[in-house]
C-alpha cells in the first residue's frame, strides 16, 4: 500500500493508493474524495461486548469507521481530520502497539486492530475526559493532531506528566496513570484539570495545540455576539 501525507504540517491529508482488494480502515466522517471504483463498508469497532458496554456508559458514543476496498482495479482514497494540524504514521507491530485519544483516530491499515481502553477518571471529573483506544497487531496507524507533532522517547522508568487535552497516543510498554493536576485547589483553579503521569519505556506523541483552551478563546470572540442577538 503506498501513501503519502500532503500540506504538512498545518493542513495534512492523507492520500492512499489501493491496489485491487486493499482495504484501509478510517474513522467516519474523515473522507475527502475516493475513486469510484471504491467500495466502503461502515461497521462498529468494537473489539468484544465489554468495549461496546464501555462506550455505551463511559464514552456515551459509539466508534463507528468505514473499511475502503479497491474493487475492479487501483484506486485513490483520502483523508482529513477536522483540527488544524499534522498527521503522522506510527508502525504497529506485535508486542510493539500505541494507545490513543479516540479523537486522534484517523486511519490504519486492515490488520491493525482496534480496541477501547480507560483508566482512572474515564468521564472525567467537571465533564474531562480521557476516552482511549488500544491498537495492536501489524500495520499502519495514522492519527492526526491539534497543532504541531511532539514526540518524546522514555526510557525504562523515566516520567513524563501531561496535559489530557495535549495528549495524543504513547507506546503501550508504557505504564499510565490518569489523575488530578496537583492538590483540589491546583485542579479548581490551575487550569490543567486532569493529566496523565506515563513511565517508559516507550513513545509519547503530543499535540502542540489545546483544543479546549481554543474552544474558550473562540467563545470569547462569539459570546458578544450571541449576546447582543438574544436581546
Amino acid at each position: 500500500m503506498e501513501y503519502e501525507i500532503k500540506y504538512r504540517p498545518s493542513y495534512s491529508m492523507l492520500v492512499v493508493k489501493l491496489e485491487p482488494g486493499e482495504k484501509i480502515t478510517a474513522e467516519s466522517g474523515a473522507l475527502t474524495y475516493m475513486s469510484p471504483n471504491i467500495e466502503v463498508h461502515t461497521r462498529r469497532r468494537e473489539k468484544s461486548i465489554l468495549g461496546s458496554i464501555g462506550l455505551k456508559l463511559f464514552g456515551r458514543q459509539s466508534f463507528w469507521v468505514n473499511d475502503y476496498i479497491a474493487s475492479n482495479g487501483s484506486g485513490e482514497v483520502a483523508f482529513v481530520s477536522a483540527p488544524v494540524g499534522d498527521i503522522e504514521v506510527l508502525e504497529v507491530k506485535p508486542g510493539k502497539g500505541y494507545i490513543i485519544q479516540k479523537a486522534s483516530y484517523i486511519a490504519s491499515t486492515e490488520n491493525i486492530d482496534l480496541d477501547v481502553k480507560w483508566e482512572g477518571f474515564t468521564k472525567g471529573l467537571f465533564g474531562q475526559g480521557l476516552f482511549m483506544i488500544k491498537a495492536t497487531g501489524e500495520g499502519k496507524l495514522f492519527i492526526n493532531t491539534f497543532g504541531a507533532i511532539d514526540k518524546h522517547r522514555l526510557d525504562a522508568g523515566e516520567t513524563l506528566i501531561v496535559d489530557n487535552f495535549h495528549l495524543v497516543a504513547f507506546s503501550d510498554t508504557c505504564d499510565y496513570k490518569v489523575t488530578k493536576f496537583g492538590g483540589l485547589k491546583e485542579t479548581l483553579l490551575g487550569g490543567e484539570g486532569l493529566v496523565t503521569r506515563i513511565t517508559g519505556p516507550g513513545e509519547i506523541y503530543i499535540q502542540t495545540k489545546n483544543l479546549r483552551e481554543f474552544v474558550e478563546w473562540l467563545w470569547t470572540l462569539l459570546e458578544p455576539r450571541v449576546r447582543s442577538r438574544a436581546r
